[in-house]
């Protein structure tokens, strides 16, 4: 099992796309792996031919090291590695002398041919059965234990729809379910009510491996970085009113968002309270506060697996049209499970937006670790505010609620209001976001 990202330790096998006997070229798909993060293409960098695969599609939680399939050169012999086991991949030791087994070790042990396991393991797993059947005789897997192969598309639909992915056959290569499977979905009516006493009405659904992470990620940041927090409310009337003259006048080329302001604002009012673009960091056996000279700005998205932050770098120096592409680009592909792990993992300053929820008025985040601060942002909302020379008359204007949270370790409660007071200006007066 490779290690595609630095935080991943385990993953799940996705769909095989070589089976046994095809022939390898560098950069060739192996395998589906979804780690701690997303859903990745394994792509083998040598070449060679796959002779057993030693993970079959669906196996969960998979250490990184452990041997998943067995590689060849070409021409060799595959037939060889048919009764090969993960005992052999990960090199144990032979029988002890008072329980001989000849026959079954001269046909379990290859020649060695150069073959080579993808990657080696450090410690051996219990062996499994080898060649298990497809039938009631192999290993079997509870239903709730196992998650099925599915595209992005499919999950995405599924999450929208409501659909459960695990009530659903899928039609695709190996079963895997795809976008199809998901519209043609039936449920299945529910049963009669009988007079025995009704089951639990509730299912014990396993965290996947990215959920298990968001988890332990978000726990240590409340327990280790001492939060508080700044909320603030803004007129984004004059911003509205930018937004709307440079999409008209933009013949397509784009279409930007009140969020691509945002990002951009946040950029700039860390530019002028610099403090705040900063991360809390050891470094050689010191405790240092490593302040950040690019703001490279994670945006919260929502996908099928769970919270992602993909980042749009150098945003104090790009303009909003770029930050439009990227952010929709990013959006895009961390929904499909496509973001290669340095687009997603870094930052300094995080924004998260419920603005298109009209419900949510205010909400607070937890930061997003090493970083230092994260910003929540509510829905537009009309609000009556005093208007004329004399303030007698009554106006609306549209205003947002946003809540800072910043740590107290490295930002002090002055020096996150000033932030706040400068992302204010800027928002109120976005004329600014232009220069």
């Amino acid at each position: 099992m490779p290690a595609l990202s630095p935080t991943m330790t385990a993953g799940n096998i996705g769909t095989w796309q070589k089976k046994p006997g095809d022939n390898i070229a560098p950069g060739d798909v192996l395998v589906e792996i979804e780690t701690d993060k997303a859903q990745m293409d394994f792509e083998f960098q040598e070449e060679g031919t796959l002779a057993k695969i030693l993970k079959d599609s669906g196996e969960k939680d998979v250490a990184v090291g452990n041997p998943i399939a067995i590689m060849v050169e070409e021409g060799e012999d595959v037939s060889a590695f048919e009764s090969f086991t993960l005992d052999d991949a990960g090199g144990e030791k032979a029988p002890a002398k008072d329980s001989p087994k000849p026959e079954a070790a001269e046909s379990s042990e290859p020649p060695d041919t150069g073959s080579k396991t993808a990657p080696p393991k450090s410690e051996p797993e219990p062996a499994p059965q080898a060649q298990e059947s497809e039938s009631s005789g192999g290993r079997l897997q509870p239903s709730l234990d196992r998650e099925p192969a599915a595209s992005p598309s499919a999950k995405a639909l599924a999450l929208e729809k409501g659909v459960p992915i695990k009530q659903v056959k899928g039609t695709g290569p190996g079963g895997r379910i795809v976008k199809s499977d998901i519209e043609k979905f039936q449920p299945s009516a529910p049963a009669a009510a009988s007079g025995a006493a009704a089951g639990p009405s509730y299912e014990d659904v396993p965290a996947s491996s990215m959920r298990k992470t968001i988890a332990s990620r978000l726990v240590d940041s409340f327990n280790q970085n001492p939060h508080y927090f700044v909320s603030s409310t803004l007129s984004v009337g004059k911003l509205l009113k930018l937004r709307q003259a440079l999409n008209a006048s933009a013949d397509g080329k784009y279409k930007l968002s009140v969020n691509d302001f945002l990002i951009k604002a946040v950029a700039v009012a860390c530019k002028k309270v610099p403090a705040v673009n900063s991360s809390w960091r050891e470094v050689g056996g010191q405790v240092v506060i490593r302040q950040h000279n690019t703001v490279d700005v994670s945006v919260a998205v929502a996908t099928p697996i769970g919270l992602m932050t993909p980042i749009v770098k150098n945003v104090d120096g790009v303009g909003l049209q770029t930050i439009s592409a990227a952010v929709k680009d990013l959006g895009k592909r961390a929904r499909d499970g496509k973001l290669k792990p340095e687009e997603y993992q870094g930052g300094t300053f995080t924004i998260s937006n419920m603005g298109m929820n009209a419900a949510v008025e205010r909400f607070t985040a937890v930061i997003n670790p090493p970083q230092a601060g994260i910003l929540a942002v509510g829905t537009t909302r009309k609000v009556a505010v005093p208007g004329g020379e004399d303030g007698t008359s009554v106006e609306w204007d549209d205003q947002i609620v946003v809540q800072a949270s910043f740590d107290h370790k490295v930002i002090d409660g002055a020096v996150g209001g000033e932030w706040v007071r400068e992302l204010k200006k800027v928002v109120e007066n976005p004329l600014e976001l232009m220069l």
